[in-house]
């Protein structure tokens, strides 16, 4: 995806090199972010393909995510800001992509050291090939239609605008219809795979990441898309992202089939407070800045 991106912007002249607002906080919420998305079992984009699966769990999270998102342009109208971001050098651009290909050579040349999961959901992965090409298309179609689930709700609520959610509309039929052919459609909670049925942690899970989600810009898929075009505050939630996928297995807060863990609510409480304290920070901050 990152390659698709980095080509795509790169062909239409759209590669633009750009960084500085605020990458530490992005980075503190690209880690918050990645705690409600572990609770939940998915991003946004995964509540999308579950609920196209039928998983109804899904549906509950996405009543969630809406309302995160909801509260998120709350603090926006409000004041909330992380700031302009300044053109740098473009060398800068390249970075991100750059770890993306190390990461590619890696996977061909050196698998052993990728340690790859022989169970559960990253154990069905297709051939490498196959992945890199489809991740490339996916990557330039994403760049070209600025896609993102965040939008989707924004638009529709708060701008009357359609044109995304009519987008998000189409994936969801080609989706739902690909599972019905294919027998994958399984209309429930409980025959879910790779989810669990606690209707309030699904809930709360995604409202966190709909709200930190609202803050950082765009979704976690469109923070991908903005990192291989050359946003390196992109980059730096990216990173930040992984290091709360760190956190959240080796801490045992990442959920699984059986429900959430015991330390999962206590990781959500302090990645809620820290995401609030960030929001109502730069509101009061920005608010006297106007103010002088």
């Amino acid at each position: 995806m990152i390659l698709g991106v980095l080509v795509i912007s790169l062909i239409r002249k759209e590669f633009v090199v750009k960084g500085g607002s605020a990458p530490l906080t992005r980075f503190v919420l690209g880690i918050c972010l990645m705690i409600g998305a572990f609770i939940f079992i998915g991003c946004p984009t995964t509540m999308l393909l579950r609920l196209a699966r039928g998983d109804l769990n899904a549906l509950v999270g996405l009543f969630g995510f809406a309302g995160g998102v909801v509260a998120g342009m709350f603090a926006l109208n409000k004041g909330f800001s992380l700031g302009r971001a300044y053109t740098t050098k473009k060398s800068d651009g390249f970075v991100f992509p750059a770890i993306g290909i190390l990461l590619l050579v890696a996977l061909v040349f050196f698998p052993a050291i990728l340690n790859f999961s022989e169970q559960g959901f990253a154990s069905f992965h297709a051939p490498i090939i196959v992945s890199l090409i489809g991740g490339m298309l996916v990557g330039g179609i994403a760049f070209v239609s600025r896609i993102c689930t965040v939008a989707v709700i924004r638009d529709s609520i708060f701008f009357k605008s359609f044109g995304m959610l009519a987008m998000f509309g189409v994936l969801m039929l080609v989706l739902v219809g690909y599972n019905l052919i294919f027998g994958h459609f399984s209309l429930g909670m409980e025959s879910a795979p790779f989810a669990h049925t606690d209707g309030i942690w699904n809930f709360l899970g995604l409202a966190l990441v709909g709200f930190v989600s609202v803050l950082i810009g765009g979704c976690p898929f469109r923070q991908l898309v903005l990192a291989g075009s050359g946003n390196s505050d992109s980059a730096i939630t990216v990173i930040g992202m992984m290091v709360g996928a760190v956190v959240a297995h080796n801490f045992s807060i990442a959920s699984s089939g059986a429900g959430v863990t015991d330390n999962a609510p206590i990781a959500f409480v302090i990645a809620t407070v820290v995401a609030v304290a960030i929001a109502l920070y730069n509101i009061i901050s920005n608010k006297k800045e106007r103010s002088k």
